[in-house]
């Protein structure tokens, strides 16, 4: 094989690791690393073994973990880093679901995927399935995109596929008249919007009427929209890579905007670095949270 069909183009780097084409120059200026070839045009060209190690640091500071802590490390180290973050579900021998799931993504299967999580949501129940097939699932295959093993368009059509199967579940599902109505969205620097959906299937299941704005809502339109739709409850999504700084701030100016009489819950794992005291709201670090949440709002309101 030439040595150029290992060398990528930043663009393709961007893609595949999603670290920016400005976080890639910046982080070559000050760090000396990556360090890009160049074509016979002048452009940049990186070879394989960086793009292994930028996603590796890409996916650690996914956990709160600096740049300047990690691109010091070779892969070897990088390797012990996330050993050592990972969590017991992602060093378990993934369950079959999550074999051919994998499988079906490597070959880029778009409707076997879709139609294996159907029938698996057909034979587990719709809350199980939730629970127990795709949060270890978007564990799973975000390993395997760290690895290496998955390029970032298959963890795309993967996320497209949960869309597709789960959506089309909480469609049937939801009943206007439930309570409380829950509107669901995630503020403008989060872009993972599995998780409001997740949330959604399990609060509607339980009688609870979800709206959701999808994801990178500003403050102010959702303010806007849970007083044109009736809001009760508005639920926002955090992920590890939502920056730490910045949760509790905006949840603070969100409670601002909306009020006492709407209940603000904050969702997912980058919530669960928050202390409970922290704001005037419910954490939800779990998704299996949201269920006694539920049960605590209707009790307080008889």
């Amino acid at each position: 094989m030439p040595a150029t069909d290992t060398l990528l183009p930043i663009g393709a780097v961007e893609r595949e690791t999603g670290l920016s084409k400005d976080v890639l120059r910046k982080w070559e200026a000050r760090y000396g690393f990556p360090a890009p070839q160049r074509d016979p045009k002048g452009e940049r060209v990186y070879p394989a073994e960086q793009v292994r190690r930028l996603r590796s640091i890409k996916r650690l500071m996914d956990t709160g973990l600096r740049p300047s802590r990690l691109i010091g490390e070779d892969e070897a180290g990088l390797a012990a880093l996330t050993r050592a973050w990972d969590t017991p579900v992602a060093l378990a021998e993934p369950p079959q679901p999550s074999s051919t799931a994998l499988d079906l993504l490597r070959i880029q299967d778009s409707q076997g995927l879709r139609r294996a999580l159907y029938q698996r949501m057909l034979k587990q129940g719709l809350e199980h399935f939730v629970l127990d097939t795709i949060a270890p699932l978007n564990q799973a295959v975000g390993d395997a995109w760290a690895r290496g093993d998955l390029p970032i368009h298959a963890e795309h059509l993967y996320t497209e596929a949960v869309h597709w199967v789960l959506g089309d579940a909480l469609a049937s599902i939801s009943d206007p008249a439930g309570h409380p109505r829950v509107l669901l969205t995630t503020l403008p620097e989060e872009p993972h919007g599995l998780g409001i959906l997740m949330a959604a299937t399990l609060l509607a299941l339980e009688g609870a009427y979800c709206i959701s704005l999808g994801t990178r809502t500003p403050a102010e339109d959702i303010a806007q929209a849970a007083g044109s739709q009736a809001a009760e409850v508005v639920a926002l999504s955090f992920s590890l890579s939502y920056p730490q700084r910045r949760i509790l701030p905006s949840l603070r100016e969100l409670k601002g905007r909306l009020g006492g009489a709407i209940e603000l819950w904050a969702s997912g794992a980058g919530a669960g670095r928050l202390p409970h005291t922290a704001f005037e709201g419910r954490l939800l670090p779990r998704l299996e949270d949201a269920l006694p949440a539920l049960s605590d709002w209707r009790s307080a309101r008889g």
